[in-house]
């Protein structure tokens, strides 16, 4: 579904992503492992369309979209939950969630915002709130339910356990589950690995713009790199 060959992303003179080189199955979840600092969100803003690479492509379903806009690449269907969710505080739930949908000219967005709002519970519940006013794991299952709004082929999803509780963790790394079983590909950038690799199917490690390793999310579990590096335990 996504191919990204070679990219290298700069800020002015800082080369963030060096000859990044990565694959998306149709149907997977694939998740890209790192520190800070190490090029994740870069990538993801890359191939969103946010930022421009100074080498290298990205080809969705073959077809070469590489510099293309973002609301190009939405209506195309890769849609963005972006680091620290980006909702809109001063509009309603309901709100958030219509803005999802803005680029679609089709007569079921009320069915799919029911659906939605059937997903997660708790915006149907408080649809009329301020989106500002909604704990953290509210906001970021609001920011999900509004990417799905887009219908994406390709979910891309930055940083959605940071800041949340333990609990609130488990239930997003479910919902995550539940979308890609329900038939969205889904890109997942993650510094709890642990719980990125139980849920996905392959994984790409980043360090310093570089991927340093790759592999089936099982076998990366057990490698005694990824785990004394990101999963804070050394292998017996």
């Amino acid at each position: 579904m996504l191919k990204v060959q070679g990219i290298s992303t700069s800020y002015g003179k800082i080369n963030v992503l060096k000859n990044i080189s990565l694959e998306v199955e149709e149907g997977s979840i694939v998740t890209i492992l790192g520190a800070n600092g190490a090029g994740k969100s870069t990538t993801m803003k890359t191939i969103c369309g946010l930022l421009k690479p100074q080498e290298g492509k990205v080809e969705f379903f073959g077809e070469d979209v590489t510099g293309r806009r973002p609301d190009q690449l939405v209506r195309t269907g890769i849609a963005l939950v972006p680091e620290g969710r980006q909702i809109l505080s001063g509009m309603t739930v309901l709100e958030n969630l219509e803005m999802g949908a803005y680029h679609r000219k089709d007569n079921e967005i009320k069915h799919d915002i029911e659906k939605v709002m059937e997903r997660f519970p708790i915006l149907k519940e408080r649809h009329q709130q301020l989106g500002g006013t909604l704990s953290g794991g509210q906001q970021q299952m609001l920011a999900i339910a509004r990417a799905l709004l887009s219908r994406p082929k390709l979910l891309l999803l930055d940083e959605p356990s940071m800041g949340l509780a333990p609990l609130v963790v488990a239930d997003i790394f479910k919902i995550i589950k539940e979308i890609n079983e329900a038939g969205t590909t889904v890109l997942l950038v993650e510094q709890n690995a642990r719980q990125a690799l139980r849920v996905s199917d392959y994984g790409y490690v980043l360090e310093t713009g570089k991927i340093i390793a790759e592999g089936k999310s099982n076998d990366l579990l057990t490698d005694p790199r990824i785990m004394e590096a990101y999963l804070g335990r050394k292998s017996s």
